[in-house]
């Protein structure tokens, strides 16, 4: 049995964490934390979140010295704002913990990114070299071995997860971006309140337009660039990903369905459609990323679907941890 702390626990990424851990059979939360300064602390989570009520009713306990956290517990998952990830997790690394990163603290390899995608300097180079990017279809072999894995973004998670197989295969015409516009529901903006986010407020609209901090993310992981346009939608969760792209002359649709099986006929958690493209109720609730696609000539459109808090944040990272520890991949998940 693996004792673990979650971080952040009381927001929306932190409670799904915290209801698949609890029904995980080698896992034992042995505490639920938020920083000292959170108006959550002291408050149990089902109070926050009564459909663990009966399930988790676990205090939400102040974070105020990591250190003697660190040696209580095996694991931890950092459900936390990126500049608070930054600095706690090479504390809990640092007593032997394996952490797994909700932040986009250490997703990328490079110092100026988070200067100018994320405001603050990052002090912690080696632990980026030695970060393994949480993409649990592509990138198992790493996860298996790491310590600290940064889990994706909700974005680049279906964004890449449409395109690596297309990229792998080399289908695309290089001479044309393939362009990503995505929408998401508004519990990405996270739990704060926010008039910006405010369910009532929020009107269907882009944002981020060529600097949101998700697209060098998905370029830097992809290797390839892309055009890519994030949209807060008025519901509450899930991502769709309609992504256009141009092939290469002669491919074919049977080339486009061959690669797309090659990459996922043995990955649980990716399901490809074989006619239509999904819709955000296959997804909403589920670990899946769901992908169909179609092509006409040289055009070809892939449609990805997910759960923002779930493929795209909270159950990406335990499929991680079950691939980190040798656990069957989904177990906690279906």
């Amino acid at each position: 049995m693996l004792n673990t702390l979650i971080v952040g626990a009381s927001g929306y990424a932190g409670v799904e964490l915290a209801t698949y851990l609890n029904r995980h059979p080698h896992m034992n939360i042995t505490a639920l934390a938020v920083s000292a300064q959170s108006p959550d602390a002291g408050k149990l989570l089902s109070d926050l979140h009564p459909q663990l009520k009966g399930i988790v009713d676990l205090p939400l306990q102040p974070l105020s010295d990591p250190a003697a956290w660190a040696e209580k517990v095996d694991v931890v998952f950092l459900a936390t704002a990126h500049e608070v990830s930054h600095d706690l997790a090479p504390e809990f690394l640092k007593a032997g913990c394996v952490v797994f990163d909700l932040s986009g603290a250490f997703r990328v390899n490079d110092e100026a990114f988070y200067t100018r995608y994320y405001g603050f300097s990052h002090q912690h180079q080696a632990w980026l070299d030695n970060a393994v990017y949480g993409l649990a279809e592509w990138n198992h072999e790493r996860i298996k071995e790491a310590q600290l894995v940064a889990v994706p973004g909700c974005y680049p998670t279906a964004a890449q997860l449409a395109l690596k197989p297309l990229l792998k295969a080399d289908l695309l015409n290089d001479a044309q971006w393939p362009v990503i516009n995505a929408t998401s529901g508004v519990s990405g903006a996270g739990r704060k309140a926010s008039v910006a986010t405010s369910f009532c407020e929020v009107s269907l609209q882009p944002y981020g337009l060529f600097n949101h901090r998700h697209h060098p993310e998905i370029v830097a992981h992809l290797g390839a660039p892309v055009i890519f346009t994030p949209h807060l939608g008025n519901f509450p969760r899930g991502i769709l990903a309609t992504i256009t792209c141009r092939l290469k002359a002669d491919i074919t649709q049977q080339d486009v369905t061959d690669a797309f099986y090659a990459a996922y006929h043995d990955k649980p958690l990716v399901r490809l459609y074989d006619n239509g493209v999904p819709a955000l109720k296959a997804v909403v609730g589920l670990p899946f990323c769901d992908i169909g696609f179609a092509v006409q000539d040289e055009h070809l459109i892939v449609v990805a679907a997910e759960d923002n808090l779930l493929k795209g944040a909270s159950s990406q990272a335990i499929q991680c941890l079950n691939i980190r520890f040798g656990f069957p991949e989904t177990l906690s998940l279906i």
